[in-house]
C-alpha cells in the first residue's frame, strides 16, 4: 500500500515537473522569439526596442496578461495538461520608417523571430539525433523542438499579426491588395477559429519536422 502512494506520488511530481518544463519552454521561446525581430530591426537602424527595454531575456518584459498567462493555464487545465499548450508575448514594437533598408527591412524582421525558433529546434534535433542522451534529456530536449517548430509554423501563417502576414503582404503585388485587406479586416475571427481548430495542424507539421530532423 505504502509502495503504491509512493509510485503514485512520483509519477504526479514528474508530471508536474514535465508541465512546468513546458511552460518554460514555451515563454522562452516565444521571448527569443520577439527579440530576434528587436535584434534586427536594431542592426537595420530602428532603436524602438532596445529604447523600450524590450531586448532582454527578463520576462517581465514582455509578458501579456492574456497570451503569456491566461490562455496557457486555461489550456492547461481544459486538456488535462495534455495539450496543445499554446500563448504568446508582448510584440516587440518596430518602426519600419527608421530602417536603412526600406525595401525589405520589413521582411527580413518579419523572418527573423521563425528563423531563430527554427534555428533552436534545428541544433537540439541535431543533439538528439547525433549523440546518445539519456531518457530524461532526451525527453526535455523533445519537448523543446517540438514547441519552437511549432512556434515557427504559427507564425508563418498569413494572418495579421502574425509574421507570416508581413512576409506575404511584401511579396503580393498591388492587385491582390483585396486579399490583404480581407485578412487584415478578418484576421481577428480567422486567428480564433485557428488556435480553436487548427493547431492540432500545426503540431502535427512540427511531430513531421521533428522526426525529420532527429531521425
Amino acid at each position: 500500500m505504502k509502495e503504491g502512494v509512493l509510485n503514485f506520488l512520483q509519477i504526479c511530481f514528474n508530471y508536474l515537473m514535465i508541465t512546468l518544463f513546458t511552460l518554460i519552454v514555451l515563454l522562452f521561446s516565444t521571448l527569443i522569439h520577439e527579440i530576434s525581430h528587436g535584434s534586427v530591426a536594431y542592426a537595420l537602424g530602428d532603436s524602438t526596442a532596445k529604447e523600450e527595454g524590450r531586448l532582454t531575456l527578463n520576462p517581465l518584459k514582455h509578458i501579456d496578461p492574456f497570451g503569456t498567462v491566461i490562455l496557457p493555464l486555461l489550456l492547461f487545465l481544459a486538456t488535462s495538461g495534455r495539450g496543445p499548450i499554446f500563448g504568446w508575448a508582448k510584440p516587440v514594437p518596430i518602426n519600419p520608417y527608421n530602417f536603412r533598408d526600406r525595401k525589405w527591412g520589413a521582411l527580413k524582421v518579419a523572418f527573423a523571430g521563425p528563423a531563430v525558433n527554427f534555428l533552436i529546434g534545428l541544433v537540439f534535433g541535431l543533439f538528439c539525433r547525433f549523440f546518445s542522451l539519456p531518457p530524461i534529456l532526451l525527453g526535455l530536449f523533445s519537448i523543446i523542438i517540438i514547441y519552437n517548430f511549432v512556434w515557427a509554423i504559427f507564425n508563418l501563417l498569413p494572418v495579421p499579426p502574425l509574421d507570416g502576414s508581413w512576409i506575404l503582404f511584401r511579396l503580393l503585388p498591388p492587385r491582390w491588395d483585396g486579399l490583404k485587406i480581407f485578412l487584415t479586416r478578418y484576421s481577428s475571427f480567422i486567428l480564433l477559429f485557428f488556435v480553436f481548430f487548427g493547431l492540432p495542424l500545426v503540431y502535427g507539421a512540427a511531430e513531421l519536422l521533428y522526426l525529420f530532423v532527429c531521425g
